[in-house]
């Protein structure tokens, strides 16, 4: 009986203890599977921290290189600015010369102009006074072309009265006629014309030293002569030669030389 109750106890205890070993065995798996999902979860978490991290730390290096890229482009962009104002500094300094001319220049003009007026008032008066002084001077002087020279200054007194002419238009001739008479003055001339003599006319030819020298050489070379005032003198026959050998000159006929020949006018009357 104590055996049979003893095993019925320990068959009881031996059911009791194995549900006991099964709930205990329920629990374990129960919490072993509990703490697997449990760290699967922390993982998870940890991994999805570890990403959130990474991504926001992608964002700030995006964000700092952003920045870095900006701050390259305004340093380029300063750089740049500083060279070309130094560039437009260098091309104030070498055009600073140029203004202070040109304001030099504009003041001039605004001075002529405002004495435009009365310039134009007064040219009129000066062209004529000059035109005037030119026929004294045409008559004064060796009469040398006289008729053609006489001609000009007519001309350009005809040209001083006609109203179809401008100011400018007028200037401008009377400037060319004086010219055309300075330029006698340094000039060698030769050429063959007549020669009127009291009742007589013959071809000779002539020799023109500038302004100072008018001579005539017949043909034969057998008369020549001078023109001193007012008329014509002889020459001898060694002035002859010398006639000659100066229309060769300017003729190209031969080299430049020394002539010895008296003058018709000097210094003073020649001006």
């Amino acid at each position: 009986m104590a055996k049979t109750d003893l095993r019925a106890w320990l068959n009881v205890g031996t059911a009791s203890s194995g549900r006991a070993a099964v709930s205990a065995v329920a629990l374990m798996v129960g919490l072993g599977v509990s703490g697997a999902a449990w760290a699967q979860s922390e993982q998870a978490s940890g991994d999805g921290e570890a990403l959130e991290a990474q991504r926001t730390q992608a964002e700030l290096q995006q964000r700092i290189d952003a920045a870095d890229e900006t701050v390259r482009e305004r340093i380029a962009e300063l750089r740049q600015a500083e060279q070309e104002a130094e560039r437009l500094a260098a091309y104030n300094d070498s055009l600073a010369p140029q203004l202070e001319r040109l304001a030099t220049t504009l003041d001039e003009r605004r001075a002529g102009m405002a004495t435009m007026s009365a310039t134009r008032e007064a040219l009129p008066g000066v062209l004529s006074e000059m035109t005037e002084r030119l026929d004294r001077w045409v008559e004064q002087d060796i009469p040398f072309l006289h008729s053609e020279r006489s001609a000009r200054v007519a001309s350009l007194e005809n040209s001083l009265s006609s109203p179809q002419l401008s100011s400018a238009e007028k200037l401008e001739r009377v400037v060319a006629a004086w010219q055309a008479e300075l330029a006698y003055g340094r000039e060698l001339d030769a050429w063959r014309g007549t020669l009127e003599q009291a009742d007589s006319r013959r071809e000779v030819d002539y020799l023109r030293l500038g302004r100072v020298g008018w001579y005539y050489l017949t043909p034969d070379g057998h008369e020549g002569g001078v023109w001193q005032q007012g008329e014509w003198q002889p020459l001898s026959a060694a002035q002859r030669d010398q006639v000659e050998k100066g229309m060769q000159i300017v003729r190209d006929q031969r080299a430049p030389d020394l002539l010895e020949l008296p003058l018709s006018q000097l210094g003073e009357e020649a001006n």
